[in-house]
């Protein structure tokens, strides 16, 4: 475990960079000891920041959220090596005993946290409740809308986010059902027109799953998914590996989303040499920073973490500050998570320290101290 006791240096609190150091004590941030910047001042590194907060992730170093509770627990430990200091592990469209399965094992890790690992936020569910025109990387499992069994698993299983596809039949009804259930739901790989987004957030949808990625686009004279998020979402989940968008559109979704956040989208095959892996119930090959299917084209998840993530939005343009709010702050608003994505005194000390060129050089999960990775 790391040897540093009080995380120290310029310090991202929601006034601005303090220089100084932390205090913490039972897993929380006690107290903020030190000097808020001058407007104008440049912070110094390391840079304490909120711990980042993956809200759409498969897998990592070989775990995958679909294979088992050991596996589940080896890609939180790897994403939290990497900075991710919370996440919801997602599930893939496939047969609904595998399905169910994962959820079950997802439920044996959330409230439960070992020693090293990730905080498990609970499941987000993508599909299968989605529009087979528009699989993307999701198996050929899907289903129509279902609300009852929208239902059973929304009242057995921690289900926090999901994804849906407003167009298919009964979709509106599962998204009604989980809306009432406090899960925040998502248009995603969908071809609904605009209308039909429209509706879906009057029924209680609150944002969208990867956007660009697998749903109708934006195009002046038919607009879609992709065209109401620009014009009225508040929120909106964007993969940051500058191979899934690219980084103009990245920046125009940033210039028309409020609160814009990052997610990773990774599979196992992150942290791992090239080669064959599977998605789900897909044969997948990763090559260098690209993952695929065997047409070697369409685009299967990533292999980037939160921290790669950022350092991208940063080479874009981002300030630091916003690059850190789109992995971190958002996400824990997003789910109405008070004491994570914030420095406060009370909050989670769920930390990262980050040196001049944005390396993750500690981290800290609930006050514990995580090794890093190498």
């Amino acid at each position: 475990m790391s040897d540093v006791k009080e995380p120290a240096g310029s310090i991202l609190t929601p006034s601005g960079w303090v220089s100084g150091r932390l205090s913490l004590a039972k897993g929380r941030i006690a107290a903020i000891h030190g000097k808020l910047h001058a407007h104008a001042a440049a912070p110094e590194p390391p840079y304490i920041v909120p711990g980042f907060i993956d809200l759409h992730v498969h897998g990592g170093q070989g775990g995958d959220s679909m294979d088992g509770e050991d596996s589940l627990r080896r890609m939180l430990r790897y994403h939290a090596s990497h900075g991710t200091v919370a996440m919801a592990p997602t599930t893939v469209t496939a047969p609904m005993e595998r399905i169910e399965s994962a959820l079950a094992d997802i439920a044996s890790v959330t409230g439960h946290r070992a020693r090293g690992e990730a905080t498990s936020l609970g499941a987000h569910i993508e599909g299968p409740f989605i529009n087979p025109k528009r699989l993307g990387a999701q198996g050929p499992f899907t289903r129509d809308g279902d609300a009852s069994l929208a239902l059973a698993w929304a009242t057995r299983f921690p289900i926090v986010i999901a994804t849906v596809a407003p167009e298919i039949p009964d979709g509106i009804d599962v998204i009604r059902t989980l809306a009432e259930h406090r899960c925040r739901v998502q248009v995603g790989h969908s071809l609904a027109s605009a209308d039909q987004v429209g509706l879906a957030f009057a029924c209680g949808c609150t944002g969208f799953t990867h956007l660009f990625n697998a749903m109708s686009g934006v195009n002046h004279r038919d607009p879609g998914v992709a065209s109401w998020a620009l014009a009225h979402a508040e929120y909106a989940e964007i993969i940051c590996d500058l191979n899934h968008i690219h980084p103009q559109a990245i920046l125009l979704a940033r210039r028309a989303i409020p609160k814009l956040y990052t997610v990773t989208d990774s599979s196992c095959a992150a942290g791992m040499p090239d080669g064959e892996y599977r998605l789900g119930e897909l044969r997948v090959f990763k090559r260098g920073l690209m993952v695929t299917l065997e047409d070697k084209v369409t685009l299967a998840s990533s292999v980037i973490t939160l921290a790669d993530a950022l350092r991208n939005l940063v080479s874009i343009g981002v300030p630091l500050a916003e690059a850190v709010a789109m992995a971190s702050t958002r996400p824990a608003e997003y789910l109405g998570l008070a004491d994570l994505g914030r420095i406060v005194p009370g909050a989670r000390a769920s930390l990262v320290a980050l040196d001049d060129k944005l390396n993750v050089k500690s981290v800290w999960i609930e006050g514990e101290a995580i090794d890093v990775a190498a």
